[in-house]
């Protein structure tokens, strides 16, 4: 347990306090253009002052038309750059590492929501999204490195690339989304071309002193397990980023393919070479057991999601109690409101079955 609150310090020499990373999570609670609304600002703050190492933004946007769900976070215009700045200086007087994370959607972008067909690397039929050109794919590269500066010119310490879950980063990565024949299609070298393009110009802009992380998930969206394992190797081994956050869906379950049984969907990145750079992981780390037992697997740091929605100073809790559980599923609307939920991220998460308990 004394691991999950030893210091850890990141390659461009910041140091996080503890072990614990809040969780990129969507929370639809900012203004339909993205300025920060008061009710992120204190859903994100309550857990910087509950105690998190590193407190992360919901994937906030890259660009307009990348917009992934209403409410989102914006980092495409300097309009946005007031409430950031807000933001930023409170996390970090809560004492904790102020990241944004930066997205855009790709073909998982609402139609209704940006007003037009989204984009993707290939036409998809199922979402009629439609391929970005060349010079497009250079322009998604241009406005994530832009948005990287802004959160920097805010006064953040870091920014994370979402390079998950089908948006457009993961989908370039995908060799059954993409199916380009320029220099961003084919071979995973090329698949991954954006993704490093976006790597190395947010850490020539913003220096070594700023920190950057990746966001990765191995599996779903046409993604090969062994490639994103190549990918996490690459990005290690070249080490411009401070750390690889692994989202796992669950990170001791066993591997999808058939090829990767026989041991922990974990343990096939824990055993890659990855020498100053931190590695850690979210996928149903909800107690301060499970928060140890990922240490023990080989992680640097545990990336909480659920567990930080029910209890915004989770890690406090943990530190009071090693064996600390959540309060067990379904929580009352009033519950989750003295945890810092608006309206709408309490309405979100009555989409989540089971999460919030109704009245009869």
């Amino acid at each position: 347990m004394s691991d999950l609150f030893t210091p850890l310090t990141l390659p461009g020499g910041h140091v996080l306090k503890n072990r614990f990373m809040l969780a990129p999570l969507t929370n639809l609670q900012s203004a339909p253009d993205g300025v920060l609304s008061d009710d992120e600002f204190r859903w994100l703050t309550m857990r910087a002052q509950g105690g998190f190492g590193l407190t992360m933004t919901c994937a906030a946007s890259v660009q307009a038309a990348g917009l992934g769900f209403p409410g989102q976070l914006g980092a495409h215009d300097d309009q946005h750059l007031p409430g950031l700045t807000r933001l930023a200086g409170a996390l970090r007087e809560a004492g904790s590492h102020a990241v944004v994370q930066l997205h855009h959607a790709g073909m998982r972008s609402p139609k209704d929501l940006i007003g037009h067909a989204p984009v993707a690397p290939s036409d998809d039929a199922e979402t009629g999204a439609r391929a970005l050109t060349t010079a497009e794919v250079e322009q998604v590269a241009a406005d994530f490195i832009a948005a990287a500066q802004r959160c920097q010119r805010a006064g953040f310490d870091g920014v994370e690339l979402h390079g998950a879950h089908g948006y457009l980063l993961c989908a370039f990565l995908s060799p059954e989304i993409n199916r380009r024949d320029d220099r961003y299609g084919g071979a995973l070298e090329n698949r991954a071309r954006l993704l490093f393009d976006i790597v190395e110009g947010v850490r020539a802009a913003c220096g070594p002193g700023f920190s950057l992380g990746v966001r990765l998930s191995p599996e779903r969206f046409g993604l090969k397990l062994d490639e994103i394992r190549t990918v996490a190797q690459r990005l290690m081994r070249e080490g411009r980023i401070d750390y690889l956050d692994m989202s796992l869906w669950d990170v001791f379950k066993t591997p999808e393919e058939e090829a990767f049984k026989g041991r922990p969907l974990v343990a096939w990145f824990t055993n890659l070479e990855r020498g100053n750079v931190r590695l850690g992981a979210a996928g149903k780390i909800t107690t301060g057991e499970g928060c140890s037992r990922a240490l023990e697997a080989g992680l640097d740091f545990v990336v909480i999601g659920r567990a930080a929605i029910l209890h915004h100073d989770f890690p406090q809790q943990v530190a009071a109690n090693p064996a600390f559980t959540p309060a067990p599923l379904p929580v009352s609307p009033d519950h989750l409101r003295a945890e810092g939920l608006g309206p709408a991220f309490l309405n979100y998460m009555r989409t989540w079955k089971g999460f919030v308990a109704e009245a009869a």
